[in-house]
């Protein structure tokens, strides 16, 4: 991400949610110009097969696995042209039917590098993650989880729309101080989650997310494609009022 001329890739699960946040994020840090965001309309288990049909991982080229797969010959042409950086953006929903632990994990110990194989960001239990906190800050979301049954129940997104602040997504967040505070939220509590001091790495979240799932058939709500940002550049986190 060190030329400010090139194009970086956000390849999104979702045709709404996703874009729709990664647009506003993007727009309230003043680096929307540099992204192309492309919903891909798969889940990551799903794309995982994908990218194993040829064999190893580390054989493919991601960007022309994605082309294959891509039936709309505007978005198939996006995938010819050069990025500097590839992103991922994917939910875990373990209540998914091709749902797979080692799967996930593969694709989390792989997509590690946005400038060479891509970087995926796992949103625990999906993108909705990021509005759920009542207040911002909000002294509960720490603690915050969720079920399997509640996503086995489809209850977790009426949840959300309950609980979030103003009960808006569109009024959520309205400036970047408060966009600020809810990325740091949530990149403090996967340090708690990994039990770690340092900056975790999503392979590092997501074992810590399985493991509890596997002891309590629950996990802690965390939205992790909002650390683009600081990954993007951490100095975007500091001050401001600027309104979304």
């Amino acid at each position: 991400m060190r030329d400010n001329m090139a194009k970086i890739l956000v390849v999104v699960e979702g045709e709404r949610a996703e874009p729709m946040l990664m647009q506003r994020l993007l727009k309230v840090y003043g680096i929307r110009e540099r992204h192309e965001i492309v919903s891909y309309k798969t889940d990551i288990y799903g794309l995982y097969n994908s990218m194993s049909e040829g064999g190893d991982l580390q054989d493919m080229d991601l960007l022309q696995v994605l082309k294959e797969r891509e039936r709309d010959e505007e978005k198939k042409r996006l995938f010819d042209e050069n990025y500097s950086d590839v992103i991922l953006i994917f939910d875990f929903d373990p209540q998914a039917p091709g749902y797979s632990e080692s799967k996930i994990m593969k694709m989390a110990e792989y997509l590690t590098e946005s400038s060479d194989m891509g970087k995926l960001y796992i949103n625990y239990p999906s993108v909705e993650a990021f509005y759920h906190m009542s207040s911002i800050p909000d002294e509960g979301f720490a603690e915050r989880e969720v079920t399997l049954d509640e996503l086995i129940e489809h209850k977790y997104k009426a949840r959300v729309s309950k609980e979030s602040k103003n009960s808006d997504y569109r009024k959520f967040a309205t400036k970047k101080k408060e966009y600020n505070e809810v990325i740091n939220a949530n990149i403090q509590k996967a340090k708690n989650i990994t039990a770690l001091s340092r900056y975790p790495q999503g392979a590092e979240i997501l074992r810590a997310q399985l493991d509890k799932l596997k002891a309590e058939r629950c996990f802690y709500v965390l939205c992790t494609c909002i650390f683009y940002i600081y990954d993007y550049n951490p100095a975007l986190l500091q001050g401001g009022e600027k309104e979304e």
